[in-house]
């Protein structure tokens, strides 16, 4: 039986007859709530369920009447690329008496309701869990007050919890990511890169101040995104002094030429002493002692506002999913769960655990227990910490290591978003290692060439935020001119190669890899870090560029889908790019609300052309009057765009007309989200880490190379779900590395 026919199987013997389930938003907004709701719903409904809104949050539970509505397929509609949440939220200080949570309860009873699903943050879920423990008594109450039947009792003996979190600031121990914090990074990083050409015109020094009362994790991970100069966060408070140590930093970056400096505060930052650090503070404090013209922008609820991102759109579909099926396979005695991220995987764990955790973290910032704190809030904040304090603060070349190794950089393949980052903090680390650093420009066909040159540390800066690719790329592979690469690896004496790229870049490590039976050249640790919007890449669950492409993709779909909403009775077909491979058009139609995507490794046929065709001619029927069907560009050689379109306007005459679009690059063009800034910043010093250690082990007798019994080439890939690849440090010396991670590990 294959994948799909296994998961076909598991959904049909899903059985949700019988059951009421409630979902409601509470506490902050926060961007993607809605697909969450939307994915509750339709999934709900695809199980056989009963599935009812509750509007306004815990006081719409509360007073009851028309705030708890039966939902319908229709009534999510078009709610995926609307931020905030339709269903509302709003604090409730009834629900925390015991007589507000028993009028609640009566609400719910009414309506033969046992399942909720609670979106909001942890005060939202801790409530949630209290009203489950106290449910029996409350059913207990309502009998003897005569407002229930006592047959009620046993038939509504439990109440099942599943929560879900929604919260712009990452603040939430027990998952990798909560819906909303990514497109609040996206409002950020907006506001950074359009501060940034004001600032270089006049010379300026920004101070942005971003949300985070009492967690880092906005100010931390955008101050990554955009190589901010210096950020202050509440769990790592900076040390004594640190006022001398900015403006020192501030000065250098000037002398070397730099035109503008960020800082990026978090509004709760702090220092040693539990002072607050205000961005007013800090804009005084540059003025008086250095004299630039600085500037205060306070983002406020702007960072809560806008459409939500592609990321956060999948991953609260996919919580949503989740959290239906753990309802479904709950018992009695089954613990409240929170439908978490960890890695790549969507997965259940303790409420309470995680809530535990969460007020620890607080404990121990108060207690000044900084470095516990860091620690708590989870790997991915620990790495996002450890690599921007790598990246952002330079040594001077008397503390740096002396290597005397020689690292070439270099892209390769079809341009994605992303690949400035990643080269330069491979750029940055390497440096920090001690290496002598090269740029290959052009790819290998640059190499050749000997188009190589020793890049810096200033060379690299503000490449963070650019799109394309600053060294060049091509997709020319080096097997034709192995000899001649060879040459320059020689005259540049290069110890190690980092390859930055798509499908080509892999097929031309493997190619380099094969040749050393022949050049000694090639014996060096040889590493490839995936970059392509396509996602093609063996062995990586996320290539860097991908999270772009997919944003691109939403955001047209999103202004197509309000056109054909306009005029009424209209079907889109949209060509996607990413060859062989259907990632795009799969996980952007699941951002985008597709009505149906077609790609190469899920076979198709004309019967299920004329299904579509069928669902969409009866969808007219309803209120929802358009259609949008995404299709891979190579998905079927005879089934093209063209084909589709023509078929979907003559079958669908006198009910709807069509339009066809093809994205093409504007896929790979524009600046790279947060999310590809990030993780090709990680992935890539983590990469070049690996080299450094590769290096170390393989120097022999003066210079870089395995023994002869390992010359034969092995490729290495995976990873698990949460962590870089075991197999990354295999017990060979030297080996071509393909290497990976799963994406939230890397942080976004």
């Amino acid at each position: 039986m294959s994948q799909s026919d296994s998961k076909k199987r598991f959904f049909e013997n899903l059985s949700g007859a019988g059951k009421a389930i409630a979902v409601l938003t509470s506490g902050g907004d926060a961007q993607g709530m809605n697909a969450a709701v939307r994915a509750v719903v339709r999934m709900g409904l695809y199980v056989g369920a009963k599935v009812y809104f509750i509007h306004e949050g815990y006081q719409g539970m509360v007073d009851g009447g028309d705030n708890i509505r039966e939902a319908t397929w229709e009534s999510v509609s078009s709610m995926l690329q609307v931020g905030g949440t339709v269903i509302g939220s709003a604090r409730c200080k009834d629900f925390r008496c015991h007589e507000g949570r028993l009028k609640a309860a009566h609400n719910l009873v009414q309506r033969g309701i046992t399942n909720l699903c609670v979106i909001g943050g942890d005060g939202s879920l801790t409530g949630a869990n209290l009203f489950r423990e106290e449910w029996s008594g409350l059913l207990t109450e309502l009998v003897e007050q005569g407002l229930i039947e006592a047959d009620a009792v046993q038939k509504y003996s439990a109440l099942h919890i599943v929560g879900m979190v929604g919260s712009i600031d990452n603040d939430f121990c027990g998952t990798d990511m909560t819906i909303g914090t990514d497109s609040a990074l996206h409002r950020i990083i907006e506001v950074v890169d359009a501060i940034m050409t004001t600032a270089q015109s006049h010379q300026r020094t920004f101070v942005l101040e971003v949300m985070g009362r009492h967690c880092g994790y906005l100010a931390l991970v955008s101050a990554l995104a955009c190589g901010a100069d210096w950020v202050l966060i509440p769990e790592m408070p900076p040390e004594d002094g640190w006022e001398e140590k900015m403006c020192e930093k501030l000065s250098a970056t000037r002398s070397r030429g730099t035109r503008l400096n960020i800082i990026i505060v978090a509004e709760g930052a702090i220092d040693r002493h539990g002072k607050p650090i205000t961005s007013s503070f800090v804009k005084d404090l540059v003025v008086k002692n250095l004299g630039f013209d600085t500037r205060v922008t306070i983002l406020g609820h702007v960072q809560r506002g806008g459409t939500p991102s592609a990321f956060d759109r999948i991953l609260a579909s996919r919580m949503g999913v989740e959290a239906i099926l753990a309802l479904l396979e709950t018992t009695a005695n089954t613990p409240a769960c929170v439908v978490s991220l960890c890695g790549n995987q969507s997965v259940r764990v303790p409420l309470m655990e995680c809530v535990q955790t969460t007020q620890e973290v607080q404990k121990a910032m108060d207690q000044k227990r900084f470095e516990e704190a860091v620690k708590l809030r989870g790997r991915s904040f620990e790495n996002n910490l450890r690599t921007y304090k790598l990246l952002a603060h330079r040594k001077p070349e008397s503390e740096l290591p002396v290597s005397n190794f020689n690292v070439a950089v270099l892209n390769v393949g079809a341009p994605a978003a992303g690949m400035n980052a990643a080269v330069r903090s491979a750029v940055r680390v390497g440096i920090s290692e001690g290496h002598k650093m090269f740029a290959v420009s052009d790819g290998f066909e640059g190499f050749y060439k000997g188009q190589i040159k020793e890049i810096k540390w200033g060379d690299v800066g503000g490449w963070t935020g650019q799109g394309g690719s600053l060294l060049g790329t091509k997709r020319t592979l080096p097997a034709k001119h192995v000899d001649k690469i060879a040459e320059q690896m020689r005259k540049h004496n290069i110890n190690a190669l980092l390859v930055i790229g798509g499908f080509e870049a892999f097929l031309s490590l493997l190619e380099l890899s094969a040749a050393r039976g022949n050049y000694d050249e090639f014996c060096v640790p040889m590493v490839m870090v995936p970059a392509t919007v396509s996602n093609n890449v063996p062995g990586s669950d996320l290539s860097i560029g991908a999270d772009t492409a997919l944003n691109a993709i939403t955001t047209t779909c999103d202004r197509i889908k309000q056109s054909a909403s306009g005029t009424k009775r209209r079907v889109f077909i949209i060509e996607t790019m990413g060859g062989y491979c259907g990632y795009l058009a799969t996980v952007g139609g699941l951002a985008a609300g597709a009505d149906a995507a077609y790609i190469y490794e899920e076979p198709f046929d004309i019967r299920d052309l004329q299904a579509n065709v069928e669902h969409l001619t009866e969808k007219m029927k309803t209120s929802i009057q358009r259609g949008l069907v995404l299709r891979n560009e190579n998905s079927n050689v005879n089934y093209t765009t063209d084909f589709i379109y023509q078929l979907y306007t003559e079958e669908g005459r006198g009910v709807f007309d069509c339009r066809k679009n093809v994205l093409g690059h504007m896929q790979q063009g524009g600046a790279p989200s947060p999310f590809d800034r990030n993780f090709g910043t990680k992935i890539s010093a983590k990469a070049m880490q690996w080299l450094s250690q590769k290096l170390l082990e393989t120097y022999r007798k003066g210079k870089v190379g395995c023994l002869p019994t390992l010359r034969t080439p092995a490729v290495c890939w995976g990873c698990t779900p949460g962590l870089w690849s075991s197999s990354l440090l295999c017990s060979s010396k030297m080996r071509l590395i393909l290497f990976t991670g799963s994406p939230k590990s890397s942080g976004g």
